[in-house]
């Protein structure tokens, strides 16, 4: 491989994720009347694998000495979509006051319907190149 090739791999000429507005419900709005947009950032892959390894539960089996890890998926979203949210800052205690919320995975499951919150978790893990759904791979099991 050529010196020149390896340059585009240096981080200093990696491309840096930008952060994407996104309009997580109607419901919102500003003093136009138009819906507030949400802030939305791309995370490292360490940060994921700190959500995940926070995510996950040890179950041991009595009686063997085995050894059951079973992952929380309800909770890695929450906690996805709440690492990932930059505007509204979710852990402002006024909007969580406001909300009678403790905490931002409280808040978001009270600020958002569960539509609202599944789109956005879509959304979420789109933006950190997570693409293909079940529906996709369904599609291509199937051809």
């Amino acid at each position: 491989m050529s010196e020149q090739n390896l340059q585009g791999f240096l981080a200093e000429n990696a491309i840096k994720a930008e952060n994407k507005k996104y309009v997580a419900s109607k419901r919102f709005l500003d003093a136009n009347r138009e819906p507030l947009e949400w802030e939305l950032r791309v995370l490292t892959s360490d940060e994921d694998d700190a959500i995940r390894k926070s995510c996950k539960s040890k179950e041991f089996t009595p009686g063997t000495r085995e050894v059951k890890v079973t992952m929380n998926n309800d909770k890695y979203a929450e906690e996805l979509v709440c690492s990932c949210i930059v505007y509204p800052n979710l852990n402002d205690a006024k909007l969580q006051d406001s909300y009678g919320a403790v905490g931002a995975a409280a808040l978001i499951k009270k600020m958002l319907t569960p539509g609202e919150f599944t789109d956005l978790y879509l959304t979420v893990s789109e933006i950190n190149g997570f693409k293909s759904g079940m529906a996709d791979k369904i599609k291509s099991a199937k051809n």
